[in-house]
């Protein structure tokens, strides 16, 4: 018996040596284009706190300054994966099958302060103060198509004039967009709520409204080349099981509130916005970025599932302006498999 066990043990001992002079498998490298924006907090907490790699992926995040080039980013081949706003573009690069919809990323949801109407200083001290005064001014969006064109649409629509008493100025990126309100070169801007809040705590403008006050609706989602969702299934699958686990630590973090419908502030939301700031204000201190991270978090799911509808309805608007092509169907490239 001693014997045999000698023998199992050397066995077991052997195996061990070949396993441990195995090389270890190699992790799925993929590239994701994203905004520096709180609203891809779920992506930087799955990236940060380690979600691709107990999936087996590698992800080299690519930051740009606006939503449209990350979508001809995934349509060329340059990115795999792309986390960021819902664009007339973008329904038209994947009405011709260069991407598919895999899931949501951010929403504005009444009660949950999200993208913010701005104005210059010097507009809102000659009367822009509220939306019902947007006929007639200038305002500044990153493109003809984006979201924040979209939403001046439902803005226009909500508080009942023509969208075309508006002056849409597009501008390409964030920057210009702020450098124009901070000179005065538009009246004002709709923008992300992190950089809405910088720029009014800094004295830069002033807050006219925000969105979620006016209407409701899914504005980013989370993208994948249609070749990698064909092809790869399962990498793609792998992908989002990651990316939703992130989603559900950026709810549990950034969305419980307290008896007066104030948002919670505690070590779980510090923890969590300390590891999201270090992508959206990558200059500052932890500390520093954590109380403006917070603030600024808007609306998710949980589980980070897609408003099939709403998507439907956004394309919908867009043919209307004659954005998007008449034959861009959204049950074509919307794959709701994933995300469930």
């Amino acid at each position: 018996m001693r014997r045999i066990t000698r023998r199992a043990a050397g066995a077991a001992l052997a195996g061990a040596v070949v396993l441990a002079s195995l090389p270890a498998l190699a992790a799925d490298k993929v590239s994701v284009g994203v905004l520096r924006f709180v609203s891809s907090g779920g992506l930087f907490l799955a990236v940060e706190r380690g979600y691709f790699k107990d999936q087996g992926i590698d992800v080299d995040l690519k930051f740009f300054e606006a939503a449209q080039p990350i979508a001809v980013a995934i349509a060329s081949g340059d990115i795999q994966f792309g986390v960021t706003a819902l664009t007339a573009g973008t329904f038209n690069l994947a009405g011709k099958g260069a991407l598919k919809v895999i899931a949501s990323q951010g929403m504005e949801k009444k009660g949950v302060k999200g993208n913010a109407l701005i104005a210059s200083n010097e507009s809102y001290a000659k009367g822009f103060t509220s939306f019902e005064k947007l006929p007639g001014t200038s305002i500044a969006i990153t493109q003809v198509g984006s979201s924040f064109h979209y939403q001046m649409g439902q803005i226009a629509a909500a508080k009942g004039f023509d969208l075309a008493k508006i002056g849409l100025k597009p501008l390409q990126s964030l920057p210009n967009m702020v450098a124009a309100v901070k000179s005065g070169q538009v009246d004002g801007a709709l923008i992300a709520p992190h950089i809405a809040r910088a720029m009014i705590d800094k004295g830069e403008a002033k807050l006219v409204g925000w969105f979620s006050d006016v209407a409701e609706y899914q504005f980013g989602a989370l993208f994948v080349a249609s070749k990698v969702a064909t092809e790869n299934r399962d990498l793609t699958q792998r992908f989002v099981t990651a990316y939703q686990k992130g989603m559900a630590d950026y709810a549990a973090a950034f969305l419980r509130v307290d008896g007066k419908g104030e948002r919670v502030v505690d070590e779980t939301a510090k923890s969590a916005a300390a590891l999201v700031g270090k992508h959206v204000y990558p200059a500052d201190s932890a500390d520093v970025a954590a109380p403006k991270v917070i603030e600024s978090a808007v609306a998710v799911d949980e589980k980070a599932r897609i408003d099939f509808a709403d998507i439907e309805r956004q394309i919908a608007w867009n043919k209307a302006e004659k954005l998007v092509t008449p034959e861009v169907d959204a049950k074509a490239f919307v794959d709701t498999s994933f995300a469930k």
